[in-house]
């Protein structure tokens, strides 16, 4: 099974990241308060960013050093607002 890293923003420039198999049928769950606890009422999120196909060890990973790194999630938001 391959997996995905998503990276997801709010229109108040809150981002989340995780990891899916399918992110569009997980955006749709985010949106519909169906996501993570973290997500709930928190929306309407879109997608900015997703990496992959990896093996569910390595998107693991990838979503932890996404997490870490603020300059990364930084020049997300950055290019995602102009």
């Amino acid at each position: 099974m391959t997996w995905f890293v998503y990276v997801l923003l709010n229109d108040a420039m809150v981002s989340y990241t995780g990891i899916a198999v399918d992110v569009g049928d997980r955006l749709r769950r985010h949106n519909a308060g169906q996501g993570a606890k973290f997500t709930r009422g928190r929306g309407p999120w879109r997608l900015i960013h997703t990496e992959g196909p990896l093996c569910r060890g390595d998107a693991l990973r990838r979503e932890a050093a996404i997490k870490a790194d603020r300059a990364f999630k930084a020049a997300l938001k950055t290019r995602t607002a102009t």
